[in-house]
């Protein structure tokens, strides 16, 4: 069964936050900008909406330039709390989705992700088309903003798919349709070139993937170095075996599950979160490594979400006090909320590779 990998990207991620926080912008070009210590004078676009996109602006183009392109835009500073606090809610609901209890996710920045459906969709594209709906349904009724999603058998392919479409779609580029795909793309958009590799390319006379997947590759080798040189034949050829595994993973141990149904009564609640909790711990023991945060996520009938930490004082591996600490989380959440669950997960982090135990009292 060929994988299937989904690449969710958010719409004009920082500039769709601010229409939505000021619906005065509405039909307005936005421009998001890093500005330097030289203040509003200085700096670089961030990124902005469409209308903007249209008026000739786009990402890292100096904000002084910008300004000169369409002096009506309205020139905003980067907020990155909000952004990253939009971020967090949104990914882990993406995360939700993936195979292997949300292991199988991979974040790439703030607004985009990397995430495998193969096993949840059976193999079938047509369900993993219906998860991606599902995603840009949850995102949508969530946070009020738009996605695209591309789908297709590896990673390149995915993430190249999702830019097809923008904004608001959904590509599905399917096993056999991926040479069609490449072939006329110029080698500017396999993604993983860059401008120094574009230009070697041309040297060559490659313009096109297609040109470049013709090329043998102890030429490409001879130029590029044995294991770039591989790559670049192999991406052009659609060929991408890298799997998706979050870059942080080794650094956190978590479980995500649905409740039977939505409820929040705690001895239900309770005891989903006892069989994560077990099987979190099992992993834990497994790489013989301690832990010092843990995080309880829960995901409510809504599709709100909230995520809940705590850390403490010491790294430490004992299940009594994973369950304490997760239990005294949950009822927080759900004392403070009379909303019913759909989902929850439990995360543990700071992980520390084991040296000897400390006694229970040093934690608290």
């Amino acid at each position: 069964m060929s994988r299937i990998i989904l690449h969710v990207d958010m719409d004009y991620f920082y500039a769709a936050i601010e229409e939505r926080e000021d619906l005065s912008l509405k039909g307005k070009a936005v421009v998001v900008c890093m500005y330097s210590n030289r203040g509003e004078e200085g700096g670089a676009v961030s990124t902005c909406n469409y209308t903007a996109r249209d008026a000739g602006i786009h990402s890292a183009m100096p904000c002084r330039l910008a300004k000169a392109v369409k002096p009506d835009a309205v020139f905003l500073p980067v907020r990155k709390q909000l952004y990253s606090e939009v971020s967090e809610r949104i990914m882990e609901i993406i995360r939700s989705y993936a195979d292997n209890d949300g292991e199988l996710f991979e974040k790439l920045g703030i607004d985009e992700v990397f995430l495998e459906v193969t096993a949840t969709s059976g193999g079938d594209l047509d369900k993993a088309q219906q998860i991606a709906q599902s995603i840009k349904d949850d995102v949508k009724e969530l946070e009020d903003l738009t996605c695209s999603v591309g789908i297709g058998p590896n990673k390149i392919i995915a993430k190249m798919a999702s830019s097809r479409q923008k904004p608001d779609g959904i590509t599905v580029i399917r096993e056999d349709e991926v040479d069609g795909f490449l072939r006329k793309m110029p080698v500017a958009k396999l993604w993983g070139i860059g401008k120094v590799t574009e230009e070697k390319l041309a040297g060559m006379g490659i313009d096109i993937v297609e040109d470049l997947a013709g090329r043998d590759v102890q030429e490409l080798i001879s130029v590029f170095g044995k294991t770039r040189g591989t790559w670049l034949k192999m991406a052009a050829s659609g060929i991408d075996d890298d799997p998706v595994k979050e870059k942080t993973s080794s650094d956190q141990i978590g479980r995500m599950a649905s409740l039977t149904h939505d409820t929040r009564k705690s001895d239900l609640v309770l005891s989903l979160l006892d069989e994560l909790l077990d099987d979190v711990f099992s992993k834990v023991t497994a790489r013989s490594v301690s832990f010092r945060s843990i995080t309880i996520t829960v995901i409510y009938s809504n599709f709100k979400t909230v995520t809940k930490s705590h850390t403490l004082n010491h790294p430490i591996a004992e299940k009594a006090v994973l369950r304490e600490v997760s239990y005294k989380i949950m009822g927080e959440l759900l004392d403070s909320s009379t909303v019913n669950i759909r989902r929850i997960g439990v995360r543990v982090g700071n992980l520390h590779e084991n040296k000897g135990q400390k006694t229970l009292a040093e934690f608290f």
